[in-house]
């Protein structure tokens, strides 16, 4: 699959490049994005110098497509649908620059990623899963106000860098209304 480019009215979506290496160095370097995601830990320069062709890789592989979150030239943070199948269904992943947060970014880019991965010009995908480690209250926060469906605890879900961690699941399918849904979990918060 070619690499393709989506803009927001802040953001430009489009595949890392190496002009972004020494800003996802550094973002990475942030504790809870080195908790909650598939980052390795410590994070080296190595691994963002090996990143961005990877991604160019998987983006020709068509199983994983990320997008590098800019605004104006400042990297934002990463999203990307994961684990493309096939068969019309795929996981939204991402992480936010820490000098990004809290400015409602993510749920604007992950708005353009879910279109695209659901229209007939883009992945074509039926559904779209969002999982993170329990307690992750910012990544699901944000789920849920783009429409995903709070659909359970999965015991050791997640293979962390310590070990299994339960990681909270939801879904979204293409004809749902994108309407934020009471999650349980973070009804009591």
């Amino acid at each position: 699959m070619e690499p393709v480019t989506l803009t927001t009215a802040r953001l430009e979506l489009s595949p890392p490049r190496e002009s972004d290496i020494e800003a996802i160095f550094e973002a990475c370097q942030d504790a809870d994005t080195q908790r909650y995601t598939t980052v390795p830990s410590p994070y080296e320069h190595r691994h963002a110098e090996e990143f961005v062709p990877r991604v160019a890789e998987q983006w020709t592989e068509g199983a994983h497509l990320t997008w590098a979150m800019r605004e104006d030239e400042t990297l934002a943070g990463m999203i990307g649908l994961y684990s493309l199948d096939g068969a019309g269904s795929g996981e939204l992943g991402y992480w936010v620059s820490p000098w990004s947060r809290r400015r409602g970014l993510l749920t604007e880019a992950a708005r353009a990623v879910l279109d695209w991965g659901f229209s007939p010009e883009g992945a074509r995908l039926r559904r779209i899963e969002w999982r993170a480690v329990a307690g992750n209250v910012a990544s699901a926060r944000a789920a849920r106000a783009l429409g995903f469906r709070y659909e359970g605890l999965l015991r050791e879900g997640i293979a962390g860098k310590e070990g299994r961690d339960d990681a909270w699941i939801a879904g979204l399918l293409a004809d749902d209304d994108r309407t934020p849904q009471p999650w349980p979990v973070l009804d009591t918060l």
